[in-house]
């Protein structure tokens, strides 16, 4: 629906770069799906009409891998921000792709474990999609 789909100027250059050296290349629009069900369906129309699928999650990154070269949707997967699991007993947690390093600290607050992997001063990188446990906690 509309708060969760923009084409807006603004929206698809804030969306069109990170932190890296490269210019900006905004994406055609800027999608917020809410849950995997969404993010599934949304990669089928894309794929089905040969369209460019940039995955986006805070514009922290080095690379210039959020820059739509060759435009497409972006899904800001920011708002997919869920713990969904916590398991102590071997120190792994299951997150959705828009959990901070930040908001995971802070739900971690009272059991003696953190998350420190990450550069320091990003703590609102995320930790969605990294293959890790909660290891040297």
């Amino acid at each position: 629906g509309v708060p969760n789909v923009s084409t807006a100027t603004a929206v698809r250059q804030q969306h069109g770069h990170d932190e890296s050296m490269h210019p900006c290349a905004p994406p055609d629009a800027v999608v917020w799906p809410q849950d995997v069900g969404q993010v599934q369906e949304l990669a089928a129309l894309c794929s089905r009409a040969r369209v460019p699928m940039v995955p986006f999650g805070t514009g922290t990154g080095l690379e210039g891998g959020v820059n739509a070269v060759q435009g497409g949707v972006c899904f800001d997967l920011s708002r997919m921000d869920a713990i969904t699991e916590l398991r102590l007993e071997d120190f792994s947690v299951a997150v959705e792709p828009g959990v901070t390093r930040k908001a995971l600290n802070s739900h971690l607050r009272g059991t003696g474990l953190w998350f420190p992997v990450g550069t320091v001063g990003t703590e609102e990188q995320l930790v969605g999609g990294r293959d890790v446990g909660l290891g040297g906690v």
